[in-house]
């Protein structure tokens, strides 16, 4: 019996409603938007250099218009600040992205720790685990950061 009213309620009102294509399209975008963010924050401010590597990498992935884009990354300042953990990102990411997608967001994350110097260690660091957390090989993740550091203007 109480098997039945969980059905008939779940019915009316599923406890975990399905998000539609554009909400689920958001939420990737915001997850690699924070996981760029995350890069750079542990500095004071965010540098004009590595904001425009992130909008490039953001727009070239997404197609964003500039309102979107501004929007996104304001929204994903603001989210990597109470964020305690990858996982939440990383697993969405893992979920939608194929491997090459994984590969050009850790190259982007390279580009943006290149952008207005060498990286640092906090730098390293991050994108060393979130590469881990992506799946990203050793030798896909050395790929990535040569690359990056390629086009560096540094």
């Amino acid at each position: 019996m109480f098997q039945a009213l969980k059905e008939l309620l779940e019915s009316i009102a599923p406890l975990h409603p399905t998000p539609s294509p554009a909400e689920r399209a958001r939420a990737l975008q915001l997850a690699a938007a924070v996981l760029l963010v995350e890069v750079v924050r542990t500095k004071a401010t965010l540098g004009e250099a590595e904001r425009g590597v992130m909008e490039s990498a953001l727009r070239q992935q997404f197609a964003l218009s500039d309102e979107e884009l501004q929007a996104l990354l304001d929204q994903a300042t603001t989210t990597s600040r109470t964020a305690y953990d990858y996982q939440h990102f990383t697993s969405q990411l893992n979920e939608h992205f194929t491997q090459a997608e994984k590969i050009r967001l850790v190259e982007a994350m390279w580009q943006v720790a290149y952008a207005d110097a060498l990286p640092d260690e906090n730098e390293m660091h991050t994108i060393s685990k979130v590469a881990g957390l992506l799946h990203v090989t050793h030798g896909e993740y050395i790929g990535a950061k040569m690359r990056a550091k390629e086009t560096s203007p540094h």
